[in-house]
Protein backbone atom coordinates (compact mmCIF):
# COMPACT_ATOMS: atom_id res chain seq x y z
CA UNK A 1 0.00 0.00 0.00
CA UNK A 2 3.16 2.23 0.79
CA UNK A 3 4.37 1.32 -2.56
CA UNK A 4 1.46 2.75 -4.16
CA UNK A 5 1.04 5.76 -2.35
CA UNK A 6 4.27 6.60 -3.13
CA UNK A 7 3.72 6.18 -7.32
CA UNK A 8 0.11 8.23 -7.55
CA UNK A 9 2.06 11.30 -5.52
CA UNK A 10 5.34 10.74 -7.72
CA UNK A 11 3.66 12.48 -10.76
CA UNK A 12 2.34 15.11 -8.58
CA UNK A 13 6.01 15.66 -7.79
CA UNK A 14 7.25 16.03 -11.19
CA UNK A 15 4.09 18.62 -12.06
CA UNK A 16 5.96 20.96 -9.46
CA UNK A 17 8.75 21.26 -10.85
CA UNK A 18 9.91 25.05 -11.00
CA UNK A 19 13.34 26.58 -12.56
CA UNK A 20 15.09 29.84 -12.02
CA UNK A 21 17.59 31.22 -14.27
CA UNK A 22 21.47 30.57 -12.22
CA UNK A 23 20.09 28.12 -9.78
CA UNK A 24 21.23 24.60 -10.67
CA UNK A 25 18.03 23.05 -11.31
CA UNK A 26 15.71 22.47 -8.55
CA UNK A 27 12.48 21.39 -7.49
CA UNK A 28 10.06 22.41 -4.81
CA UNK A 29 10.85 20.07 -1.08
CA UNK A 30 9.08 19.58 1.79
CA UNK A 31 11.24 21.57 5.13
CA UNK A 32 13.81 19.71 6.05
CA UNK A 33 15.64 18.18 2.96
CA UNK A 34 16.53 15.36 4.18
CA UNK A 35 16.02 11.34 3.46
CA UNK A 36 14.00 8.99 5.58
CA UNK A 37 15.39 7.69 8.34
CA UNK A 38 14.13 4.50 7.90
CA UNK A 39 15.89 3.93 4.10
CA UNK A 40 14.37 4.29 1.00
CA UNK A 41 11.41 3.11 -0.82
CA UNK A 42 11.88 0.83 -3.70
CA UNK A 43 9.35 2.07 -6.50
CA UNK A 44 8.01 -0.97 -8.65
CA UNK A 45 6.62 -0.11 -12.12
CA UNK A 46 7.41 -1.38 -15.84
CA UNK A 47 10.37 0.56 -17.10
CA UNK A 48 9.15 3.46 -19.29
CA UNK A 49 10.63 3.09 -22.98
CA UNK A 50 12.83 6.39 -22.90
CA UNK A 51 14.67 4.63 -20.14
CA UNK A 52 15.07 1.19 -22.08
CA UNK A 53 15.88 3.08 -25.14
CA UNK A 54 18.73 5.01 -23.18
CA UNK A 55 20.04 1.69 -21.89
CA UNK A 56 20.02 0.63 -25.79
CA UNK A 57 22.23 3.27 -26.09
CA UNK A 58 24.58 2.66 -23.63
CA UNK A 59 25.01 -0.74 -24.80
CA UNK A 60 25.78 0.56 -28.51
CA UNK A 61 28.40 2.95 -27.14
CA UNK A 62 30.34 -0.19 -25.68
CA UNK A 63 29.56 1.43 -22.12
CA UNK A 64 29.66 -0.71 -19.16
CA UNK A 65 26.99 -0.03 -17.05
CA UNK A 66 24.41 -1.51 -14.24
CA UNK A 67 20.59 -0.33 -14.12
CA UNK A 68 19.43 0.86 -10.66
CA UNK A 69 16.08 0.07 -8.38
CA UNK A 70 14.26 3.46 -8.75
CA UNK A 71 14.32 4.61 -5.32
CA UNK A 72 11.83 7.37 -2.89
CA UNK A 73 14.65 8.57 -0.50
CA UNK A 74 12.05 11.31 1.23
CA UNK A 75 12.36 14.69 1.20
CA UNK A 76 11.60 15.29 -2.57
CA UNK A 77 14.90 13.40 -3.18
CA UNK A 78 13.83 10.69 -5.95
CA UNK A 79 15.96 8.56 -8.44
CA UNK A 80 14.07 6.95 -11.25
CA UNK A 81 15.83 5.58 -14.68
CA UNK A 82 19.07 4.89 -12.90
CA UNK A 83 22.67 3.83 -13.72
CA UNK A 84 26.10 3.09 -11.84
CA UNK A 85 28.57 3.56 -14.48
CA UNK A 86 31.36 0.79 -14.36
CA UNK A 87 33.45 1.85 -17.41
CA UNK A 88 33.06 4.07 -20.25
CA UNK A 89 36.69 4.04 -21.48
CA UNK A 90 38.16 6.27 -19.10
CA UNK A 91 38.24 6.63 -14.93
CA UNK A 92 35.94 8.60 -13.54
CA UNK A 93 36.10 9.26 -9.44
CA UNK A 94 33.05 9.30 -7.20
CA UNK A 95 30.34 8.26 -9.07
CA UNK A 96 27.11 7.43 -7.66
CA UNK A 97 23.79 6.60 -9.45
CA UNK A 98 23.08 8.63 -11.87
CA UNK A 99 19.76 8.97 -14.45
CA UNK A 100 20.30 7.26 -17.41
CA UNK A 101 19.82 10.22 -19.91
CA UNK A 102 22.58 12.36 -17.53
CA UNK A 103 25.13 9.37 -18.34
CA UNK A 104 24.79 9.03 -21.74
CA UNK A 105 25.02 13.14 -21.69
CA UNK A 106 27.91 12.86 -19.51
CA UNK A 107 29.35 10.14 -21.84
CA UNK A 108 29.23 12.10 -24.83
CA UNK A 109 30.92 15.33 -23.36
CA UNK A 110 33.98 12.99 -22.17
CA UNK A 111 34.73 11.41 -25.39
CA UNK A 112 33.66 13.61 -27.77
CA UNK A 113 34.80 17.33 -26.14
CA UNK A 114 36.96 16.52 -23.11
CA UNK A 115 39.21 13.97 -24.18
CA UNK A 116 39.71 15.66 -28.02
CA UNK A 117 40.61 19.03 -26.17
CA UNK A 118 42.79 17.70 -24.06
CA UNK A 119 45.13 16.25 -26.71
CA UNK A 120 44.70 18.99 -29.38
CA UNK A 121 45.04 21.93 -26.68
CA UNK A 122 47.26 20.01 -23.84
CA UNK A 123 48.88 17.85 -26.12
CA UNK A 124 48.41 14.78 -23.76
CA UNK A 125 45.61 11.71 -23.40
CA UNK A 126 43.32 12.01 -21.06
CA UNK A 127 43.32 9.24 -18.29
CA UNK A 128 41.20 10.21 -15.58
CA UNK A 129 38.11 12.56 -14.79
CA UNK A 130 38.04 13.81 -11.08
CA UNK A 131 34.14 14.43 -10.09
CA UNK A 132 32.82 15.37 -6.23
CA UNK A 133 29.65 13.26 -6.84
CA UNK A 134 26.68 12.80 -8.62
CA UNK A 135 23.54 12.07 -5.91
CA UNK A 136 23.22 13.40 -3.09
CA UNK A 137 20.23 14.52 -1.19
CA UNK A 138 20.13 17.88 -0.31
CA UNK A 139 18.85 21.77 -1.21
CA UNK A 140 20.62 23.87 -3.56
CA UNK A 141 23.62 25.86 -2.66
CA UNK A 142 25.34 29.09 -2.79
CA UNK A 143 21.68 31.21 -3.56
CA UNK A 144 20.63 31.65 -0.27
CA UNK A 145 18.52 30.09 2.46
CA UNK A 146 15.43 29.80 -0.18
CA UNK A 147 17.41 28.27 -2.60
CA UNK A 148 18.72 26.09 0.20
CA UNK A 149 15.07 24.85 0.60
CA UNK A 150 14.40 23.87 -2.73
CA UNK A 151 15.83 19.95 -4.22
CA UNK A 152 18.80 20.40 -6.32
CA UNK A 153 19.11 18.32 -8.98
CA UNK A 154 21.74 16.24 -7.30
CA UNK A 155 18.47 15.11 -5.38
CA UNK A 156 17.19 13.76 -8.35
CA UNK A 157 20.20 11.89 -9.73
CA UNK A 158 20.22 14.00 -12.68
CA UNK A 159 23.86 15.93 -11.65
CA UNK A 160 27.58 15.67 -11.83
CA UNK A 161 29.87 18.19 -10.35
CA UNK A 162 33.24 17.62 -12.08
CA UNK A 163 36.43 19.05 -10.76
CA UNK A 164 39.56 18.26 -12.27
CA UNK A 165 40.95 16.15 -15.16
CA UNK A 166 44.76 13.88 -15.06
CA UNK A 167 46.58 13.38 -18.61
CA UNK A 168 49.02 10.76 -19.56
CA UNK A 169 51.99 13.24 -18.88
CA UNK A 170 50.87 13.05 -15.28
CA UNK A 171 49.84 16.74 -14.90
CA UNK A 172 46.22 17.34 -12.87
CA UNK A 173 43.97 20.13 -14.03
CA UNK A 174 41.24 21.53 -11.69
CA UNK A 175 38.78 23.48 -12.31
CA UNK A 176 39.74 25.27 -8.84
CA UNK A 177 43.27 26.33 -10.24
CA UNK A 178 42.89 26.34 -13.70
CA UNK A 179 40.17 28.42 -14.20
CA UNK A 180 42.57 31.30 -13.68
CA UNK A 181 45.79 29.93 -14.64
CA UNK A 182 48.49 31.74 -16.12
CA UNK A 183 48.65 29.10 -18.54
CA UNK A 184 46.59 30.36 -21.89
CA UNK A 185 46.58 26.63 -22.56
CA UNK A 186 44.73 25.86 -19.51
CA UNK A 187 42.82 28.47 -19.83
CA UNK A 188 41.54 27.51 -23.17
CA UNK A 189 41.11 24.00 -22.53
CA UNK A 190 38.54 24.78 -19.89
CA UNK A 191 36.99 26.89 -22.00
CA UNK A 192 36.64 24.68 -24.53
CA UNK A 193 35.10 22.38 -22.42
CA UNK A 194 32.74 24.46 -20.63
CA UNK A 195 31.54 25.79 -24.02
CA UNK A 196 31.14 21.92 -24.95
CA UNK A 197 29.29 21.21 -22.19
CA UNK A 198 26.68 24.04 -22.25
CA UNK A 199 25.76 23.04 -25.85
CA UNK A 200 24.64 19.22 -24.08
CA UNK A 201 23.86 19.49 -20.70
CA UNK A 202 20.17 21.86 -19.86
CA UNK A 203 22.51 24.02 -16.49
CA UNK A 204 25.83 24.25 -16.24
CA UNK A 205 27.49 26.20 -13.86
CA UNK A 206 31.13 27.76 -13.44
CA UNK A 207 33.55 29.25 -11.30
CA UNK A 208 32.15 32.49 -12.90
CA UNK A 209 29.05 31.86 -11.25
CA UNK A 210 29.15 31.96 -7.81
CA UNK A 211 31.21 31.22 -4.72
CA UNK A 212 29.86 27.95 -4.56
CA UNK A 213 30.68 26.58 -7.73
CA UNK A 214 34.91 27.72 -7.39
CA UNK A 215 36.08 24.09 -7.94
CA UNK A 216 34.11 22.48 -9.77
CA UNK A 217 31.74 22.35 -12.80
CA UNK A 218 28.02 21.58 -12.22
CA UNK A 219 26.24 19.37 -15.42
CA UNK A 220 22.69 18.44 -15.10
CA UNK A 221 19.73 17.97 -16.91
CA UNK A 222 17.33 19.69 -15.26
CA UNK A 223 14.92 22.62 -16.57
CA UNK A 224 17.03 24.82 -19.05
CA UNK A 225 18.98 26.35 -20.77
CA UNK A 226 20.92 28.09 -18.40
CA UNK A 227 25.42 28.01 -19.12
CA UNK A 228 27.38 30.60 -16.57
Amino acid sequence: MRIRLVLALFPLLLSACVFGGGDDGYRPAPRPIRPNASGPVTLIGPTPRETQQCFTDLQREDVRFSPLPDRDYGGGCVVQGAVELLDIGVPVTNLKGMRCGLARTFIGWVRNAVAPAAYQILGSELVKVESFGTYSCRGIVGNGEAAAQKISEHGLANAVDISGFVLRDDRRITVEEGWHSRDPDVRRFLEVIHASACKRFHTVLSPDYNAAHHNHLHLDMGKGPFCA
